[in-house]
């Protein structure tokens, strides 16, 4: 069976990364090894590797790095296995059988170069599952729908393409434009549990604007993504009203959310 490698970077969060560390250790196929890259300011995860021996496919690294980025490439160095996941720390698998799932996917298609799949996160309020297929047409959109937390991709990927660029919020994205042409599959499968806190929640239009700036030096001006965030933007602003979270919450019961 094809081989996973996962990696969760980390930074002075040790009640995230015990949490996504027991979502890994609780997966009934186990990876051949899961990296913690730790770049915190402090010892107190440092601490707990050191006293809590995990199992032997956990590793981990304690080193400060540039930024999430930067952490990622890190873990992407070391990854031996011919996939590799990126669950950073507070995210968590949806269920027990994510890993047996991607990894039976990956066998049964040997092409396949990368997957995405569902996630569970927070819109408007409300908890909700979304996720759809990848489409090179619609990459103005960025991500929405096709979440981080929900990639797999062959390391052979990231050798071809090289590492992720030292952006501030969107390095995956940037990832994204950058493999667009390798073969992709969509698994209709809840893969993950996203915690919303991180610096992508919290930035949220500040994103959009490195974002745009990442299409753009990929493809070029492109209205159509002016007119997009545009929407987005304006969605935004309204569901930070209890208007618009009421009227997201109508659009949720029905079966909307994923639009």
């Amino acid at each position: 069976m094809t081989g996973i490698s996962i990696i969760t970077i980390c930074f002075n969060n040790l009640s995230d990364l015990q949490k996504t560390c027991a979502s890994v250790d609780g997966q009934e196929k186990l990876p051949e090894e899961h990296w913690i890259i730790d770049g915190s300011t402090n010892d107190e995860i440092l601490n707990w590797l050191q006293n809590n021996p995990g199992p032997a496919y956990r590793k981990w690294i304690h080193e400060r790095d540039a930024g999430i980025y930067d952490a990622m490439n890190k873990g992407i160095s070391r990854a031996s296995q011919e996939i590799v996941h990126i669950l950073n720390s507070g995210d968590n698998y949806a269920s027990a059988d994510v890993i047996a799932e991607v990894v039976g996917f990956f066998d049964a298609h040997p092409d396949i170069q990368w997957i995405s799949g569902n996630i569970q996160m927070i819109r408007g309020g409300e908890a909700v599952i979304v996720g759809k297929p990848f489409e090179v047409a619609r990459l103005y959109r960025g991500m929405r729908s096709v979440s981080h937390p929900t990639w797999f991709v062959k390391k052979k990927v990231y050798e071809r393409t090289g590492p992720y660029q030292h952006l501030k919020i969107a390095g995956d994205y940037d990832m994204m434009c950058r493999i667009a042409g390798e073969p992709y599959a969509y698994l209709n499968k809840t893969v993950a549990i996203f915690d919303d806190s991180g610096v992508s929640s919290s930035g949220y239009l500040a994103s959009l604007k490195e974002s745009r700036q990442v299409f753009e030096s990929h493809f070029g001006f492109s209205l159509k993504l002016v007119l997009w965030q545009w929407r987005l933007r304006m969605l935004h602003y309204l569901l930070q009203t209890s208007f618009g979270k009421s009227l997201f919450a109508i659009k949720k019961k029905a079966g909307l959310e994923n639009m």
